[in-house]
C-alpha cells in the first residue's frame, strides 16, 4: 500500500505533512510519498533529525505549491507542477493507491474532480467527516462540497455514506437520517420534503436503513450513523459543533482555574476532560474522505499538525482496505432518479 501526500498543503507544512507520514510510516507500516519542493522536504527531515529516507518514505519532486489565495476551480491547471496536480496525477496513473492533503479544500475538490474523475455515474463528490456524536461518531455528507443540491444528488449521499459507516466505521446496517428542521415528512424546504420519500423507498428496498427525519440535536446525541444533508446546511450544522466544542473547553478551563478548590476537581476529573477533549479533537479523525471520487482522497483540516497527518493517513489506510469505491460502483445504478433505485436486487 502507498500513500501519496501534499508535503505543502497545510497551515504546517511541511513540518507537519513531512513528519505526520514519517510516523504514519512507522506505526502503520505504510508506504508514503511525499510530494513537494524537494530540497524543502530534506530539510525539514533533517531538522528533525533524520538524514537519510526511511524504508518506505520517497520523494517526488513538484516546483510549485497552491496556496491559498489562489482560485480554487484554476490552481490545478495554473500550477501544473504543484504538489496538489502532481499528487493526483500520480494516483490517477495508479502510482499510488491514496492521496493526502490539508491545501485548500476548493482546489483538491476541484483537481480531484477533473483529475482523477468521479466514479461513473456519480453526480458530485461530497465531503463526509466523522462528527462527535453520542453513538462515538455520525457520517456528515456533505459538509460543505454542494451549497446547492438536488434530490438525486442527497440520495448518493445517503448510499455513499451508509457504505463509509458500515465499511469504516464497522457498523452493521447504518441508520441514515436526513438533516431537517423536524421529524415529520413534509418539514423542510421542497429540497427535503421532495427527497424524504425518495430515501423512504430506498429504505423499503433493503438498499439502505432510512431512519426519517433528524433534528441537529438528535443527531449530536447519536440518534444516526449517517447524516445527509446539502452542503450548506451540512456544513453549518459541523461549524456550530465545532463552535460549541471551543466555546465549551474555554469554559470549562476557566471554571476549573477558579480557585484551590476547582483546581482540584479538575485533578479528579482529569482523565474525564481528556476523554472529552480527544472526542472533539478533530486530528483524532484525521481528514474527511472524498466520497464519489473514482480512487481515495482524503482532505486533512488546514490546521493538521503531524499527529492528525498521520492519522489522516490511517484513514487513507482504512479506506483502501474498506474498498467502498467498489461498493458504490456495484450499486450506482440504484441511486438514479429512472426508476430503479425502487427496485430490488434481481
Amino acid at each position: 500500500m502507498k500513500i501519496i501526500v501534499d508535503a505543502m498543503g497545510g497551515d504546517h507544512a511541511p513540518q507537519a505533512p513531512v513528519m505526520g507520514a514519517i510516523q504514519a510510516n512507522r506505526e502503520y507500516g505504510v508506504n508514503v510519498v511525499l510530494v513537494g519542493i524537494g530540497e524543502v522536504i530534506l530539510e525539514t527531515l533533517e531538522k528533525n533529525g533524520i538524514k537519510d529516507l526511511p524504508a518506505g518514505v520517497e520523494i517526488v519532486h513538484a516546483s510549485q505549491v497552491v496556496e491559498m489565495e489562489d482560485n480554487p476551480a484554476r490552481a490545478f491547471r495554473d500550477k501544473k507542477d504543484s504538489s496538489l496536480t502532481v499528487g493526483l496525477t500520480m494516483l490517477k496513473n495508479g502510482e499510488g493507491d491514496a492521496f493526502v492533503s490539508a491545501g485548500s479544500t476548493g482546489a483538491l475538490l476541484s483537481g480531484a474532480t477533473l483529475v482523477v474523475k468521479r466514479i461513473k455515474g456519480i453526480r458530485r463528490a461530497a465531503m463526509a467527516p466523522v462528527v462527535p456524536s453520542g453513538s462515538g461518531g455520525t457520517v456528515l455528507i456533505d459538509c460543505g462540497a454542494n451549497a446547492e443540491c438536488p434530490p438525486e444528488y442527497l440520495l448518493q449521499f445517503a448510499y455513499m455514506g451508509s457504505y463509509y459507516a458500515e465499511h469504516v466505521l464497522g457498523r452493521p446496517s447504518p441508520k441514515v437520517g436526513l438533516l431537517n428542521i423536524g421529524v415529520e415528512p413534509s418539514k423542510g424546504t421542497s429540497l427535503q420534503t421532495t427527497v424524504y420519500p425518495m430515501l423512504e423507498e430506498a429504505g423499503k428496498a433493503g438498499r439502505i436503513n432510512f431512519v426519517g427525519n433528524i433534528e441537529a440535536r438528535e443527531a449530536v446525541e447519536g440518534a444516526v450513523d449517517v447524516l445527509v444533508s446539502d452542503g450548506y446546511s451540512g456544513n453549518i450544522f459541523l461549524k456550530t459543533m465545532e463552535g460549541t466544542g471551543l466555546f465549551l473547553a474555554h469554559n470549562l478551563k476557566a471554571m476549573f482555574k477558579k480557585n484551590l478548590i476547582t483546581k482540584l476537581a479538575a485533578v479528579l476529573v482529569s482523565g474525564g476532560l481528556k476523554e472529552f477533549k480527544k472526542l472533539m479533537d478533530a486530528g483524532e479523525v484525521g481528514g474527511t474522505a472524498l466520497l464519489g471520487i473514482s480512487k481515495p482522497v482524503i482532505k486533512a483540516h488546514g490546521s493538521s499538525d503531524d499527529y492528525a497527518i498521520k492519522n489522516a493517513i490511517r484513514q487513507a489506510r482504512d479506506y483502501i482496505n474498506a474498498d467502498i469505491i467498489s461498493s458504490i460502483e456495484a450499486n450506482v445504478d440504484l441511486m438514479r432518479l429512472d426508476g430503479s433505485t425502487l427496485k430490488p436486487k434481481e
